[in-house]
């Protein structure tokens, strides 16, 4: 039989709930459903047990234990789970297919919360049911099969140790008792799914609401123990801090009424009080009727006994119940709650069975007066009225009319368990009288729905600390919970880019960080190109001063053979002038994106170009200051005098360069680079030198020859001849020197295309010095004033 029930159970629904003691029976065809003298041929017994507020009234049988004080009596709640399991019963009798030829019956008993009444109740079950004797049954049609208890894990427990010695099933529909090591292995059908599913579904609801401050309220039980120890770590390690834990007594008998309400006080402030604007509370059912303290309760002046809008999470088994005196009480700690519902469905005919009980009408029903003067606040004159305080029943109130904390005519989660376990023990009979290995019954698989739901006007926040926003992250405080943190800046160079990082991260090379260090942005792609401003005006330049050098050298050439082209060896005129307009176009490798044929050429052209340059500028010099020094009679230098010493120069000057330019080319020769960290917010192609130090060697090899020209010519500038050129070859060099002077600290304190527009800059204008300085005075004599390019006016200047 324990078989079939338990694959019979794997078939229901996946949430159970309260506690009663119920004993079920099977006799003549129209049996009473509550006289514990009248009995039949099968006993379907189970038992639960109701919390403090339930009073005798659930007794049906005179050797239940003692009731509690008439002040803490109220069924009203209840004793919808006593029309769910008369309805089931009801239903079950009506229907010939489930137990032809058999009539199911019920006996309740009250265990009020006590091992004492639970162990009785349950011997009661399993004796004769005219006199208890443990251990002894002498009546053979009373064959117990099952007993359904009990929303409260210890009354199942107690029962268990009684019901396993006779290997009878025991339902539940609350949850499992925490078993000891040293407990049997005891066996429960639990009515409702793991109580794991609903710590999920707390914390699922956590974090989509970004609840990660919240306080946690449960009964000092064991099953509230285990709560606490099983989602404290889960939630921690998603996320979820706890701002306190506080455990409440439990209610009963025994309790000290005046301690237990000093504890809500204490626990009230500490809401108040507490940053954290979401609370989880877990207890038994009546545990409802503690919160509903807690608003009244408190050691502090003037505080408002109205929430501070606290969202208050509540287990599935604790539900909407109040007792009488707090029939007028504020419900606003109850507005906006969450209450995870146990699975229910709506029966037809329950609604029309539970506004069909009348006082006057089910005289058999002992609960129906208890109820009815608690829900509607009056009372039935025992002989006449005026035995009665207060309001007289008349029996014809409208239950429909009652508060959902007092009644409900929608069967509630727990009530339909109950009717679904009869169900359950009904078709596991008929199975067992059919031969049948299992019994199909047919329920409706539900999900965890939330009830009591309010909506708002704004998501509530509870948070220990606000979020960190992106561009920031969390700094830990010491010594407090790790959802308690300060916000920091991002260091400059990282970000973040979600709320609450525990770190910022630096942006990928390709990336850089947006100002206000919440998102990398890509980077732009940098280089001195010939679209940009820049790189236009210094083409221009280099055109520009191109075709002037250009036209120079043409003039040069259409007048060489006039004094003022002669007198200066035209041979070094057009190699300078050449080299000049090399150099200028030299320029151009220096501008568009980095290849790896221009990185090899630029540097090493430049250099060698303008070593040719300047090199003929040396020649030209000290060929004039050579020529002065020998019409001195006696004079040795005749003999250095003429083509060869300039054309050593010109040739053995050039030739150190190219030889330096060669081994940089051989050795570590310069390549494209892609630079992603000197400057912010681009991507720099540039030209890698390769070897900075040979860079530095060519640009002091010319920076040599041109200190050593300006010398020369510094020295020559004196030299009273008309077409004398040391004095312009003075100016331009000391041009030229100031301009690759500047060069350097510019050039090192500049960054990407800058730096090469610096380089280029320094290119074209020491040209463009050389040019000028050295060329204008004679082409100003060509071309504007020809009279002055006359032998003759050159020795008459003289003879002056």
């Amino acid at each position: 039989m324990a078989t079939l029930v338990m694959l019979l159970l794997a078939l229901l629904p996946e949430m159970t709930c309260k506690t009663h003691i119920v004993k079920c029976h099977v006799h003549d065809p129209h049996p009473p459903l509550h006289k514990y003298h009248r009995s039949g041929d099968l006993i379907l017994g189970g038992i639960a047990s109701h919390s403090f507020i339930i009073s005798n009234a659930l007794t049906f049988t005179k050797e239940t234990p003692q009731a509690l004080p008439e002040e803490l009596a109220v069924v009203t709640k209840n004793y919808q789970h006593i029309l769910a399991l008369a309805f089931a019963v009801k239903e079950i009798n009506d229907n010939p297919q489930i137990l032809p030829n058999t009539t199911l019956g019920f006996h309740i008993f009250d265990s009020y919360f006590i091992a004492k009444g639970t162990y009785h109740a349950t011997v009661l079950l399993t004796s004769s049911p005219d006199r208890l004797v443990p251990n002894y049954k002498c009546d053979i049609h009373h064959h117990l099969i099952a007993v359904i208890g009990g929303l409260d894990p210890l009354t199942s427990l107690h029962a268990a140790t009684v019901l396993d010695i006779y290997k009878i099933p025991q339902l539940i529909y609350g949850l499992p008792p925490v078993m000891e090591d040293k407990t049997p292995g005891l066996s429960f059908y639990q009515m409702v799914p793991q109580e794991a599913l609903q710590y999920e579904g707390i914390l699922s609801l956590l974090l989509h609401f970004r609840w990660t401050w919240v306080g946690l309220l449960t009964m000092d039980l064991e099953n509230g123990e285990r709560f606490v120890q099983t989602v404290v770590p889960m939630f921690t390690s998603s996320g979820i801090c706890f701002a306190f834990i506080e455990r409440v007594s439990k209610l009963s008998l025994v309790t000290d009424l005046k301690d237990l309400l000093l504890q809500g006080a204490k626990i009230q402030d500490k809401v108040m009080s507490s940053k954290a604007n979401v609370m989880i509370f877990y207890g038994e059912s009546y545990a409802m009727v503690f919160l509903r303290w807690l608003p009244y309760l408190s050691e502090q002046e003037h505080v408002n006994i109205y929430p501070k809008g606290t969202v208050w999470i509540m287990t599935a088994q604790v539900e909407l119940t109040s007792l009488v005196y707090q029939r007028t009480w504020d419900k606003e700690i109850i507005h906006g709650a969450l209450s995870f519902a146990i699975h229910s469905n709506d029966i037809s005919g329950f609604q029309q069975f539970t506004a069909g009980r009348k006082p006057a009408t089910s005289k058999e029903d002992y609960f129906i007066k208890d109820f009815w003067q608690q829900a509607f606040a009056c009372s039935f004159p025992s002989t006449g009225p005026e035995d009665v305080d207060g309001d007289i029943c008349t029996g014809d109130e409208n239950v429909g009319t009652l508060p959902g904390p007092f009644f409900e005519m929608n069967m509630i989660g727990h009530s339909y368990s109950i009717y679904m376990a009869v169900y359950a023990m009904a078709h596991a009979v008929h199975d067992m009288f059919s031969w049948r290995p299992k019994s199909r019954i047919l329920v409706d698989q539900g999900e965890l729905s939330f009830q009591n739901q309010q909506p708002w006007q704004a998501r509530p926040i509870s948070v220990c600390s606000e979020s960190c926003s992106p561009g920031s992250s969390k700094k830990m405080k010491e010594g407090e919970p790790f959802c308690c943190y300060d916000c920091t800046p991002c260091p400059e160079g990282k970000i973040s880019d979600q709320m609450d990082m525990n770190d910022c991260f630096k942006c990928p090379d390709e990336y850089y960080p947006k100002k206000k260090q919440d998102l990398c942005i890509l980077k732009e792609i940098s280089f001195l190109s010939y679209e940009e401003p820049l790189g236009i005006s210094l083409v221009c330049f280099s055109l520009s001063s191109s075709v002037i050098t250009a036209l120079v050298l043409g003039t040069f050439l259409k007048h060489h053979n006039t004094p003022i082209v002669k007198a200066n060896n035209r041979d070094l005129t057009y190699m300078l002038l050449l080299s000049l307009l090399l150099c200028f176009l030299s320029a151009l490798l220096f501008i568009g994106q980095p290849q790896k044929v221009t990185c090899l050429l630029r540097q090493t052209v430049f250099g060698i170009i303008f070593s040719v340059a300047v090199s003929c500028v040396l020649a030209k010099t000290t060929t004039v200051i050579l020529a002065f020094m020998a019409t001195k009679p006696g004079s040795r230098t005749r003999k250095w005098v003429g083509k060869k010493l300039s054309n050593s120069i010109v040739i053995c000057c050039p030739f150190i360069q190219a030889t330096i330019c060669i081994m940089w080319l051989a050795f570590s020769p310069p390549f494209p680079y892609v630079d992603k960290h000197s400057a912010y917010g681009e991507i720099v192609l540039e030209c890698n030198e390769g070897s900075a130090t040979m860079f530095y060697c060519v640009l002091g090899y010319m920076g040599f020859l041109a200190i050593a020209s300006f010398s020369v010519a510094f020295l020559a500038r004196k030299l009273p001849d008309s077409f004398n050129e040391a004095k312009f070859i003075t100016f331009s060099m000391l041009v030229f020197c100031s301009v690759w002077l500047s060069f350097i600290p510019s050039y090192l304190s500049t960054k990407g295309k800058y730096m090469v527009a610096v380089e280029i800059f320094s290119i074209l204008a020491s040209g463009a010095g050389l040019l000028g300085c050295i060329f204008s005075p004679k082409c100003y004599i060509i071309v504007l004033r020809p009279e002055l390019n006359d032998k003759e006016q050159l020795i008459r200047r003289k003879a002056g």
